[in-house]
């Protein structure tokens, strides 16, 4: 064990502050620090992470794991996770610095962590034993899917270096008000509100044709909104013994109106679950704008924050399993 330098031990000794309380980033980095499963992450990503041997030693795959998640959690850009691990004490002590003795890893350092990332799509790699390590520990995926999709906007804007805006991203109509950017499409369970499965497309996508890669197979009941309705054969084509409780389109000045609408906000109550996942990404997380140019690595970012929402919806079964 190394010997703790004066930097650390003002890190992690507090007893001296006496009129100091945990603040609510101390109590979710707490939190996340014991159920969040590291050694089941990180050796997704460990065949693809640089060896010690010639030139300079890598930072530590589980160190790099922290930051990187922190800027998740924070919506952070390279630069500003640095620095703020420079400014926080709450942040060094979850990612492990010791400023006594070496350096917060630079902006360059995660920009190519990110980049690895991206190369071999570890973000669905990394989505994927989320889902895994929860359902073997009792949370399993039923017979029950909400679909859904919200869009993640990007800049509209030409005034860049190549005048043009993002060839990837494309405009689209909702309402009256038009949007440009991407779309995130989730497959949530209706039991436990755990994303399934995820498709990143760009906004002008519609709804409807990423519908079969978000259902398991197993389905007995799909819910979702209006904008799934009618799509019985697209929902068999993947779950042939699901039922559609999708809702239907009210037909305004119809005999059976008020009917219609009371059988959408039954199906609804089930079918809001869907709006939490998007609540934690979105709002909680600040990812409802895109920060990099191009699907793949908003991709990428999309499929870890699906996650690691996922495992801070289920915080509460999973706290208590690892309570001592």
């Amino acid at each position: 064990m190394k010997q703790q330098t004066l930097a650390m031990a003002a890190d992690q000794n507090a007893q001296y502050e006496q009129y100091r309380r945990p603040t609510r980033r101390d109590a979710f980095l707490a939190t996340m620090e014991e159920i969040v499963p590291w050694s089941q992450l990180c050796a997704v990503i460990e065949p693809h992470y640089p060896k010690a041997g010639n030139g300079r030693p890598p930072v530590g795959l589980e160190r790099m794991l922290r930051m990187y998640f922190v800027q998740q959690w924070f919506n952070l850009a390279d630069a500003a996770c640095e620095d703020a691990l420079l400014d926080s004490t709450a942040l060094r002590r979850f990612v492990g610095i010791d400023l006594g003795r070496e350096r917060v890893p630079d902006a360059t350092t995660l920009l190519k962590f990110r980049r690895l990332l991206e190369k071999n799509k570890l973000g669905e790699a990394l989505f994927a034993k989320v889902g895994e390590v929860l359902q073997a520990r009792g949370l399993k995926v039923g017979v029950g899917t909400i679909v859904d999709a919200t869009i993640i906007g990007a800049p509209s804007s030409t005034k860049n270096t190549d005048g043009k805006r993002d060839p990837e991203m494309h405009q689209t109509r909702k309402g009256k008000q038009y949007f440009f950017g991407m779309k995130m499409h989730i497959g949530v369970d209706s039991q436990t509100g755990l994303t399934h499965s995820a498709v990143i497309t760009a906004a002008n996508v519609h709804d409807k044709h990423p519908l079969p890669d978000l259902l398991h197979g197993q389905e007995q009941r799909v819910w979702g909104d209006s904008a799934y309705s009618s799509q019985q054969a697209l929902i068999r084509s993947k779950a042939p013994h699901a039922a559609d409780w999708t809702n239907q389109r009210v037909r305004k000045g119809s005999a059976i109106e008020e009917l219609e609408r009371l059988v959408n906000r039954i199906k609804s109550k089930v079918r809001a679950r869907v709006e939490h996942v998007f609540a934690v990404v979105k709002r909680l997380w600040g990812f409802d704008k895109v920060r990099y140019r191009g699907l793949a690595k908003n991709a990428t970012r999309s499929f870890v924050a699906l996650g690691l929402a996922n495992i801070y919806l289920a915080r509460g079964a999973l706290y208590e399993q690892v309570r001592p």
